[in-house]
Formats: structure tokens, C-alpha cells, sequence
């Protein structure tokens, strides 16, 4: 039996690719995580992991969607090994079930977490160098200072009734933003 496990990063990505590649595969059966590799709990995986049995394979659509560090992927490994169960990873031609096939994961897994350790460097250099020259990441303010100041007037604006003569929403609509970027700038003015 080939049981098939996928995994998105995030809510608003969409598995259906991985599907697709796990269902060609002959998957009898599929499981899919829509969260961070990163998170220790990732309940569809184990789920897969119940459901494959000895000479059974679980079968992934590339080796990050199973684990992002080399330690995790080889303790999965090692258990799905103990159990008689065999690992094969579509995009790299990989089946832990032959000997080679193994040796090829320990070798994908070590460069997989080496290519993702200098992402982290290279990510963290990027950021101190941003810093460095005054940048302090994240977005781009929505509304530039003059815009705060005449959400500002327009928010303390009185009509004749003695109410305020603009809702948030009016000012929100009129810069192009929501309620809460305006009600943001105004706490802080």
C-alpha cells in the first residue's frame, strides 16, 4: 500500500499540485498538513504514519515537505526503517526501501539542511545590512505623514450637530485603507 503525505507552509498555499503528483504515484491514500515544517505537531503526518504498515511505502512529493532539518528527517527514517516501512520521495527518485536509495536520502537530507542553514545566514546578513543603513524592515508605512495629519483633521472635524463629521470608515475609504490602519495612526498622534 502506498500511503501519500504532502504539506503546505502556510493556510493560503494550495496542495493541489502535490496532490496531483501523489495520486499519479497510485497513493491509496493521501494526507496533507497546511502548516510550518518547522512546527513539531503536524497532525496529517501523523496520521500517514498510522495508517502505513510493514512493506508499505509513504511517499512524499519532495524531501522538505517531510521535515526541514536533517535530524528530523533521519529519526522519521529510522522509525519508518524499524517498521518495515520504505520512504519514497517523488522529485528525487529516492526509495529507502534499496540500500542506495538510503544512502541517497542521508546525502539529500545533509545538503537540503546545509542549502537551508545559508538561507538563514544570508537572510540574517541581508537584515543587519538593512539595518546598518537605517532600514528597519517589515511594510511600507500605508499613509506618508501628510496623510496621518489629514486623517487627523479630518477625524477631529465637528459639524454643526457637534458630532464628528467624518467616520473612520469615511477617512479609511478616502486614503485607500482600512478601519484599523487609521485607528493605528490615530492612537499614536
Amino acid at each position: 500500500m502506498r500511503i501519500g503525505y504532502g504539506r503546505v507552509s502556510t493556510t493560503d498555499q494550495h496542495p493541489e499540485a502535490q496532490r496531483d503528483a501523489l495520486q499519479a504515484a497510485g497513493c491509496d491514500e493521501i494526507f496533507i498538513d497546511k502548516l510550518s515544517g518547522k512546527l513539531a505537531s503536524r497532525p496529517e503526518l501523523d496520521k500517514a504514519l498510522v495508517a502505513v504498515r510493514k512493506d508499505d511505502h509513504l511517499v512524499i512529493t519532495k524531501l522538505d515537505r517531510l521535515g526541514r532539518s536533517l535530524r528530523n528527517l533521519m529519526d522519521l527514517s529510522d522509525q519508518l526503517q524499524e517498521r518495515g516501512v520504505g520512504l519514497v520521495v517523488l522529485d528525487q527518485g529516492i526509495d529507502t526501501s534499496t540500500p542506495a536509495g538510503r544512502l541517497f536520502f542521508q546525502i539529500i537530507g545533509a545538503i537540503a539542511e546545509f542549502e537551508h542553514s545559508l538561507m538563514v545566514e544570508r537572510t540574517k546578513q541581508g537584515l543587519e545590512a538593512a539595518r546598518a543603513r537605517g532600514r528597519t524592515g517589515g511594510q511600507k508605512p500605508k499613509l506618508r505623514p501628510r496623510q496621518i495629519q489629514l486623517a487627523r483633521q479630518m477625524y477631529d472635524e465637528v459639524g454643526a450637530d457637534g458630532k464628528r463629521k467624518h467616520t473612520v470608515q469615511q477617512i479609511a475609504d478616502e486614503f485607500g485603507v482600512s478601519r484599523p490602519t487609521i485607528y493605528r495612526h490615530l492612537e499614536r498622534t
